[in-house]
């Protein structure tokens, strides 16, 4: 290294000098009458102490600055000083190039920290991290946002989102996954959850990953009743058509032929006109129930939630003249605006509020209904239609999402099915519960 070769010739000529200084020193001392050279002897050796004493000193701070600097994170010094001749210029370009490595790994690193730090903090699912002693902190958005109804850091704060969730957090295994139904500010929500165990200050730190699956089996479940029903009416439909052809020829044969003098004939002619008027009443209930498999087409947009809401209100005033009706609109805050189709998210509510009117009706004297419109916690609408009739029975409430399913004596099983789509649609959800009074409440979040 130049810096070793130049630092031990200049550390050999000081050391050099201050033993000559002491030669001459103690030699003046033994000679008599050298008074003005002994003078001159001692001060230099004092001048090759000093030298021989600022030439190790200046290596030992250069050094012990590289040192603090990379101690305190100082990588912004420098080094390098113009005095060429002493060898400190190389040391100096030395600790510079080193500071200046130490610099550009430090911000690789922190651009790696940051990309990995973005990478989790925008994540689809939410992170948990669980600490040697059993403290949970969220990771990332998706986490905060999921879990923002507790308040408190251990496994029992978790409980609002269900006990068992709750115990899942200490009891799932690294490298094991479970599903299970947890409680959210847009109703319960099917999740998975994953488990991973790794090494952070030396300690065993637990990872659990939480994603909502429910949209996704959702939309799996629409998606094979639409392709079921997609395959019957198209079999039906190649089945029914020559029969309803032929049905008509039959009957247009038939009529021609009967004079009104054979009975026989005149039956069979009321048979075939029966024949053809169920076959074309089968042939339009097909028709009918296509529209199911036909996914809608959203087309979002914000508008004000209030003019909305009293427009439908209104629409269901003079709908069947619903005079005798109580209906109460809440909407909360006044000037919240809807993220959402109109026209789609109408057709659902219209929906809502006329089935809600029918079960209303039938149960009760004065039937009341509740229509509300609000921002939640996590910043999404909920819609809120609630009657005071009899409600839907727990073992009903799954089924009546069905295509074809109905309570109704004239339903038709469609309504509920096009709105849990268009829900779908929209990213949200639709649920039902029971209101206040007693009766159902369906609940829409999106």
């Amino acid at each position: 290294m130049a810096f070793d070769r130049r630092f031990s010739l200049g550390l050999a000529a000081r050391l050099a000098m201050a033993m000559g200084s002491l030669a001459a020193l103690a030699w003046s001392l033994l000679t008599p009458d050298l008074g003005a050279v002994r003078i001159l002897c001692a001060l230099s050796v004092l001048f090759s102490g000093l030298a021989l004493w600022h030439h190790v000193r200046r290596a030992n701070f250069e050094i012990a600055r590289f040192v603090e600097a990379i101690e305190f994170g100082d990588l912004q010094a420098r080094f390098v000083r113009p005095d060429s001749d002493s060898g400190f210029d190389i040391l100096g370009a030395a600790l510079d190039r080193g500071i200046r490595k130490l610099r550009d790994d430090r911000v690789r690193l922190q651009e790696a920290s940051r990309f990995y730090e973005a990478l989790a903090d925008d994540a689809p699912a939410a992170l948990l991290t669980i600490d040697p002693d059993g403290r949970i902190e969220p990771v990332n958005k998706a986490a905060r946002k999921l879990f923002n109804r507790h308040a408190g850091v251990r496994p029992d704060d978790y409980a609002p989102y269900g006990a068992h969730f709750a115990a899942t957090l200490t009891g799932l295994e690294p490298g094991r996954s479970q599903t299970m139904l947890i409680e959210t500010d847009i109703g319960p929500q099917r999740v998975l959850i994953r488990c991973a165990s790794l090494t952070r200050l030396g300690g065993a730190t637990r990872v659990i990953a939480v994603q909502v699956i429910q949209q996704a089996l959702n939309a799996v479940e629409v998606a094979a009743q639409s392709d079921l029903i997609r395959v019957l009416t198209h079999e039906i439909m190649n089945s029914m058509t020559p029969v309803t052809s032929l049905a008509r020829t039959a009957a247009d044969l038939i009529a021609q032929a009967d004079d009104g003098t054979d009975p026989a004939i005149a039956d069979a002619r009321a048979a075939i006109d029966t024949l053809a008027r169920r076959a074309d009443g089968v042939m339009h209930f097909v028709e009918t129930y296509r529209t199911i498999t036909r996914p809608p087409q959203v087309d979002r947009r914000l508008f004000a939630a209030r003019p909305f809401a009293e427009e439908l209100a209104r629409l269901f005033a003079a709908d069947n003249d619903r005079s005798t009706f109580r209906l109460e609109l809440n909407i909360t805050p006044d000037d919240h605006r809807i993220d959402a189709d109109p026209d789609l998210l109408a057709q659902v509510i219209i929906n809502l509020l006329r089935n809600a009117a029918d079960a209303a009706e039938c149960y009760r004297d004065k039937p009341e209904i509740a229509f509300s419109i609000s921002a939640s916690s996590a910043g999404r609408t909920r819609i809120e239609v609630a009657d005071n009739g009899p409600g839907v029975p727990e073992a009903l409430r799954h089924d009546i999402f069905l295509p074809f399913f109905t309570t109704k004596k004239t339903g038709n099983g469609i309504g509920l099915s096009l709105g849990r789509q268009v829900l779908l649609a929209h990213d949200g959800t639709i649920e039902i519960d029971s209101s206040n009074s007693g009766g159902a409440l369906f609940r829409l979040t999106l």
